[in-house]
Parts: C-alpha cells; structure tokens; sequence
C-alpha cells in the first residue's frame, strides 16, 4: 500500500492529474464574481448582490489556501528546469501575496457589511478592480508554466527525467 503513496505517475504525481488548477480556478472564478456583483450592485443599487460578493469572497479566501498547499507541493513535484524557475518562482510569491491580499479584502468586506451591508464604497470597488488585475497576472503566469513550460505534461516530465533539460 505503501508503495502507491509514493510512486509516481507519468506526470510525477502521485495521483492521476493535477489538483492545483481545479481548485484555481474555483478561486478566480469566485474572485472575479465577487467583483462582478459589487460593481452591479453598486451601479444598479442592488444590495442582494452585495451579498452574493462577500460570500464569493469567503470561500475564495478559504479556497486560495487549499490552492496555494496543492501549488506547493505539485511544484515540488514539477522538477522544474532552469528557465522556468523564475516564472515558478513569481507565481508562487504572487500566490502566497494573493492570499494574503484576498483575506485582508475579505476582512474589509466584513467591516463593511457589519456596518452598512446596503452600501459599498467606492475605494472597495477600486481595490476590487486591482485584484482583477493581480489575478489576471497570476493567471497568465500559471498558463505560462503549463502552456509554454509544460510543467506536469509526459513530455516535459520524460525530457527531464532523460536529463534534456537542464
């Protein structure tokens, strides 16, 4: 039993594909409508969906964590050659940023709804707008690590294994 903790499959995982995009994407998908029903909100002064963002913004604080420890240790795993260190590096740092960032607006959110869940300030929907931003970044460089880079893909992994990439 043990033996199959511990192999590894031909993506270098010990399970059957990778973990960390399919919890990602729940957190850009959950940050980006967060954003999406505050400016609504705002604009059509709908507070329901001032509602339906700050609970978006819960789970995606909570999700960002799982994401970021299933990152980490399938980037372990990746044995990522030298060009592509400097981008793994990035999106890991932004990664970690991210968390941090997405939990202190989720706290903010909280100071806000527990003070007037009707209203939003306007500053809250320019920091929102800055998050998409950053996400969109972090986006980018996790599609370059798979689309360009190839991490976790058999090419890469058998190449790497060969020793063809340094």
């Amino acid at each position: 039993m043990f033996n199959f903790l511990t192999s590894l499959n031909e993506h270098n995982l010990p399970y059957p594909d990778t973990l960390h995009p399919i919890v990602v994407h729940f957190v850009i998908a959950m940050v980006l409508f967060a954003v999406f029903c505050d400016a609504i909100g705002y604009l059509t002064n709908n507070s329901r969906l001032f509602e339906v963002s700050w609970w978006n913004m819960c789970l995606a604080t909570i999700a960002i964590f799982v994401a970021i420890i299933l990152g980490q240790f399938e980037a372990g795993l990746a044995k990522p050659y030298e060009i592509v260190k400097s981008v793994l590096n990035l999106h890991t740092l932004i990664g970690w940023s991210l968390s941090g960032i997405i939990a202190a607006i989720t706290a903010w959110r909280y100071v806000i709804r527990s003070r007037n869940p009707q209203k939003l300030p306007l500053a809250y929907l320019g920091v929102g707008l800055i998050l998409t931003l950053i996400v969109g970044f972090q986006v980018f460089l996790g599609d370059e690590l798979v689309w360009i880079y190839g991490l976790h893909t058999v090419p890469v992994v058998e190449a790497v294994k060969d020793g063809f990439l340094p």
